[in-house]
């Protein structure tokens, strides 16, 4: 299953997220890829890659590298890195079809992980489109803000028109509430409005919200996911839950 962590708004916790969901999914047992669609490779570097060292999906887009070449290995996960350089896409991948550019890459792999997780710019850009192009699946995280809230609002043309052009298959898995604390008016309002953008995107609200830490911001300058860094946090037994609410599957017993 190939799925996407997607919101056009910047610090809403994708890449917590993203990183999370790799590293919960490698310890129930499963065969996973991350791939970092993000220039600013904070996928990458915070699961302990030299970004700045190393071969990225723009070499692979580029033609200058198989794509299974370019896939690295950190604490049993494998990652197709990014940096700096794939800010360059916007521009450079101009001609007919670069909305398939990762679709025809990742076909070329997909048959040997169980679940590939694809981190995304905070823009709908063409590295956005390309994720949603090669997806099954979305995962839309929010923080209980108004203006993330309208961000997720101006997903939904976006994630139509790929529906209808593209991608015929491609779903919302849901919206995730990171960031939550249920004590606060405002929160609690964000969510009842959060209901109502799922309803029009044909989704729901992940029960599981994951709680605010100190530890989320910790976790990625230790090259870390919150999960390895801080296993007992209440964020961290939050991702837990989402990925057993997502997926079914039985859960590793770590804690």
């Amino acid at each position: 299953m190939i799925i996407t962590v997607t919101n056009q708004k910047g610090g809403v916790g994708k890449t917590t997220l993203a990183s999370a969901l790799l590293c919960d999914l490698r310890d129930r047992g499963q065969r996973v890829l991350g791939v970092d669609l993000d220039p600013q490779g904070s996928m990458s570097f915070s699961l302990g890659l030299d970004i700045d060292n190393c071969t990225t999906i723009y070499d692979v887009f580029r033609g200058q590298t198989p794509v299974d070449k370019a896939i690295a290995s950190s604490e049993g996960i494998d990652l197709l890195p990014a940096n700096i350089l794939l800010s360059a896409a916007e521009l450079e991948f101009n001609r007919p079809g670069r909305e398939f550019l990762l679709r025809n890459q990742l076909s070329k792999v997909a048959d040997r992980y169980d679940f590939i997780i694809i981190d995304t710019p905070p823009a709908l850009n063409v590295l956005t489109v390309n994720a949603y192009v090669a997806s099954d699946a979305l995962i839309i995280p929010m923080i209980p803000e108004i203006l993330s809230l309208l961000g997720v609002s101006q997903i939904k043309e976006t994630i139509e028109t790929v529906q209808h052009c593209y991608n015929s298959k491609l779903r919302v898995l849901g919206i995730l509430l990171n960031k939550f604390n249920s004590r606060l008016t405002l929160n609690r309002e964000v969510r009842e409005m959060a209901d109502q953008i799922a309803h029009q995107l044909n989704t729901k609200v992940f029960e599981t919200v994951i709680r605010a830490s100190v530890v989320v911001a910790e976790a990625p300058a230790h090259g870390e996911s919150v999960l390895t860094y801080a296993p007992k946090s209440k964020p961290s037994v939050d991702f837990r839950q989402l990925v057993t609410e997502i997926t079914g599957l039985p859960s590793s017993g770590k804690n």
